[in-house]
């Protein structure tokens, strides 16, 4: 393969893995069980930089039902599963900060929590994995937004207002294909509070899973670069997740980002999660991005170990065989590099300042 560059990554859901299996989180994160897409060592084969690892709270299995299985039929419209409440979800959510602060801790020097752009470069440098703490869902959070203050204090830097579901704060886009992200209301009085002191905190905002009113209720409030860590382009797979080339330009015109992500409901024209694609649909959606966002408003967002992904890619070891086939599609190293992490160090900086 030809020289690997870096990854730094939007979204990934490794925290939740860590949730279900406390007792072998050991196992997991520092020597590899040979499952899901992420451990420290594959990381480091990978050429991961680093993430940003979301705080998701999980609706009770007997909610979700067989979700997978919905999901490959040649249309689906799966029903959300009812708000969790924020006593439930913050047992949930301060569990998972607790992991990923333990995952520090535990790797001896090898990953690092960091809060600011230049922690991120730092730590590439000194050739350490960094993360940042993120929230898919606010759940955990409620209107008072004392928690927001907390969880900012533990080294919360990004926040999702919704997953799908709805909270207090709004309203999510339902798993839904085909379908337009125009699936609801918007922001309530609270989300736009919460707006407005994510703002104050300098905490991003992900308008990853927020429906299409949510997202232009962010986009008139806020005053930092919208930016959605993992979504797709909806003029190539119109599924609800994906976004509009409306929606793509208003994040274009507030010097924003999109990160690409692999999953395959997402990537694939006919909605379904099969892995076996070739790199094609990758290509599509990033020529899309690009095209409309321009080359300094893309990057990756993999949702691994929350997706099904391609299967060229795999696991985090598969980003190099990515970056091969980005140059055989004629993308040059360069664009490459902006991709793989320049562009999210630079969006982050102009958000968080720094």
């Amino acid at each position: 393969m030809a020289n690997m560059i870096p990854v730094f990554d939007g979204h990934n859901d490794f925290l939740l893995r860590l949730y279900y299996a406390p007792d072998r989180r050991d196992l997991i994160w520092l020597k590899g069980e040979g499952r899901g897409h992420l451990d420290l060592p594959r990381m480091k084969r990978g050429g991961f930089a680093g993430g940003m690892f979301a705080i998701y709270v999980p609706s009770p299995q007997k909610e979700r039902g067989s979700v997978d299985d919905r999901m490959d039929q040649p249309s689906y419209d799966l029903p959300l599963p009812p708000p969790v409440p924020a006593s439930a979800a913050l047992n949930v959510a301060m569990a998972m900060a607790g992991h990923l602060a333990w995952m520090e801790r535990s790797s001896d020097g090898a990953f690092r929590l960091v809060r600011d752009a230049a922690g991120i470069e730092t730590a590439m440098r000194d050739g350490v994995v960094s993360g940042i703490m993120h929230m898919e869902g606010a759940e955990a959070i409620a209107p008072d937004l004392d928690m927001l203050h907390v969880f900012h204090a533990l080294g919360l830097r990004s926040l999702g207002p919704v997953w799908s579901r709805p909270t207090a704060f709004g309203h999510g886009v339902p798993f839904r294909f085909p379908s337009s992200p125009d699936t609801g209301p918007g922001l309530t009085d609270s989300g736009r509070r919460l707006i407005r002191e994510c703002n104050a905190l300098k905490i991003m905002v992900d308008l990853s899973h927020m429906n299409e009113k949510g997202f232009d209720d962010v986009a008139r409030i806020t005053d930092a670069p919208l930016v959605a860590t993992h979504s797709n382009a909806h003029a190539v797979t119109p599924s609800a997740r994906n976004l509009t080339d409306r929606q793509l330009d208003v994040i274009r015109d507030s010097d924003g980002m999109v990160g690409l992500n692999f999953a395959t409901v997402f990537l694939r024209e006919d909605g379904r999660r099969a892995p076996e694609v070739g790199w094609e649909p990758v290509l599509r959606h990033l020529d899309h991005l690009i095209g409309r966002l321009g080359e300094d408003r893309v990057g990756f967002g993999s949702d691994f170990d929350g997706a099904v992904v391609p299967e060229g890619i795999g696991d985090v070891t598969g980003l190099p065989a990515l970056q091969d086939a980005l140059r055989r599609h004629g993308y040059d190293d360069a664009l490459i590099e902006k991709l793989c992490w320049r562009n999210w160090v630079a969006v982050l900086r102009r958000t968080w300042g720094g």
